[in-house]
């Protein structure tokens, strides 16, 4: 990095917003596409931790980066910690919105924070939810867009990443550029154009001065609050009142900082690019572009995965325990059992414990109308999976019937559950693996392999693993209500009681 972009302080933003609803089944609104591993490489990362490395990794040792922010949904507090603490020296302070408002609110908390020491760092922002396949580009191109930034010594510039379009894509918003490069390898953007049709994506990409919107800004602090009052004086006001009003809540490595709920729902619901990023070309906040060769994917949708998979002879890609003959170009995943395919070509076939997506590529788009279905019908899987994650570890529901629900339950070790009650059911537990500590009511045992309690309907109790292997119980319950809002938390460790 430059002594120019060295010179000023850095702060890195990561938008960790969205649910992902074209990846569903197995992106959901509990479990979003950015907390899953799709990008097909080795590193076993899901997209948010690698978005979260990419940005650590254009510092260099001169820069002073002042802090990682990562701004995610209060639903996602331990998803997200979670995954941070899998990454190795990456210590982030976690924005938490206590409901989605878009990318423009959340970037203005991010701002806020930013500025919170009196600071005015350099911001490099990034969606959670993109894959790149060359690093060292992606790297070189955003310390191009810093430098633009840093140039500019009345802290009005803001830079983007516009990515070099192989395709007549209708599924991206385009940035029209000057014909002529600064310094910096940086463009003028002259236009942000909305998502074309084809024979207009076509003209585009003949043309050669359109670019793909990347969602990737480089600007100052300031200059965000700055515009952003000057065009959406609402969002801004409603923001830094939600802000000022907000809680601090450290939670082992991370922190979560909490806008004022009431306040923050009141917020206007808006994107970066509605809100200020198309309005400044002409204004006295310049865009400039950085063009971005670096096998950019958003996998916005079930057909981007199959494109950046590892394909095998006839085009497929697969994942988990799955049978071709006589298939090419397809998708198919298994997360549970077999899943076997004949003599079909062009398919994406998703399948998880509860549900099965079978969709040709070029209709991939739609799935978000059996979202909207879901959603209609109120059903379950458009929020949750079977198996689901809890900040103790996570609980699968593998059987239920009139009166019953059977749950297979992993306790993390050192971890337990809330101290709770329910109204309508009880509850066996037999162990299975591991050392479970048990309060039943006034009694406290240990369990071991083998060994069972029973809780009575109204019953206060609490399940935690003392051990350091991970715990694991079968959970039969009886009743006539078996629903999970059915819990009366007194005690938490993950701060839960009220929720």
């Amino acid at each position: 990095m430059n002594d120019l972009v060295a010179s000023s302080k850095i702060a890195l933003v990561i938008l960790c917003g969205g649910s992902g609803t074209r990846l569903w089944p197995l992106s959901r609104a509990g479990f979003p596409k950015q907390f899953l591993v799709l990008s097909g490489d080795d590193s076993n990362q899901s997209l948010f931790q690698q978005a979260v490395g990419r940005l650590n990794a254009i510092p260099d040792s001169k820069s002073d980066v002042t802090q990682t922010l990562v701004v995610s949904n209060e639903e996602h507090r331990f998803l997200v910690l979670d995954q941070l603490r899998e990454l190795k020296d990456v210590a982030a302070t976690v924005l938490l919105e206590p409901s989605g408002r878009n990318t423009a609110p959340a970037l203005t908390l991010a701002a806020f924070a930013a500025r919170e020491q009196g600071d005015d760092p350099i911001l490099l922002i990034t969606p959670a939810d993109q894959t790149i396949t060359n690093e060292a580009a992606f790297t070189k191109a955003l310390r191009d867009c810093a430098a633009v930034v840093a140039a500019d010594k009345s802290r009005h510039t803001i830079a983007i990443l516009g990515v070099t379009p192989t395709s007549p894509q209708t599924g991206y918003g385009y940035i029209k550029r000057s014909a002529a490069k600064g310094a910096c390898n940086e463009y003028v953007v002259e236009q942000f154009v909305e998502k074309p049709n084809a024979s207009t994506a076509q003209a585009y990409l003949d043309d050669g001065n359109y670019l793909w919107n990347s969602g990737i800004f480089v600007m100052y602090a300031s200059t965000w609050l700055a515009s952003l009052k000057e065009f959406r004086p609402d969002i801004f006001g409603a923001s830094e009142t939600a802000w000022v009003a907000k809680t601090i809540d450290p939670s082992g490595d991370a922190v979560f900082v909490r806008p004022d709920k009431t306040i923050f729902n009141s917020v206007p619901s808006e994107s970066i690019d509605y809100a200020v990023i198309e309005k400044c070309p002409g204004s006295t906040y310049p865009v400039k572009m950085v063009e971005l060769d670096a096998g950019w994917n958003d996998l916005g949708a079930w057909d981007a995965v199959w494109q950046v998979g590892s394909k095998d002879q006839q085009g497929n890609v697969m994942s988990g325990d799955t049978l071709l003959t006589d298939t090419q170009n397809s998708l198919i995943h298994s997360s549970s059992r077999l899943v076997s395919a004949v003599g079909v070509e062009n398919l994406i076939i998703i399948e998880t414990a509860d549900a099965v997506l079978v969709a040709d590529r070029s209709k991939v788009q739609d799935v978000k109308n059996i979202v909207s279905q879901l959603e209609a019908q109120r059903r379950t899987e458009k929020n949750l999976h079977r198996k689901v994650a809890r900040p103790w570890g996570w609980y699968d529901s593998v059987d239920e019937g009139e009166r019953f629900k059977v749950k297979r339950i992993q306790v993390k070790p050192g971890a337990s559950l809330s101290l709770q009650m329910h109204h309508h059911r009880a509850e066996h537990w037999i162990v299975v693996k591991g050392m479970a500590e048990i309060t039943n009511g006034d009694q406290v045992l240990l369990l071991t392999e083998n060994q069972s309690t029973y809780i009575p309907q109204g019953q206060t109790h609490r399940l935690a693993n003392p051990g350091k292997t991970p715990l694991e119980i079968i959970e039969v319950q009886s009743g006539s209500y078996l629903g999970e809002d059915d819990i009366v938390r007194f005690e938490d460790t993950y701060g839960r009681v009220n929720e």
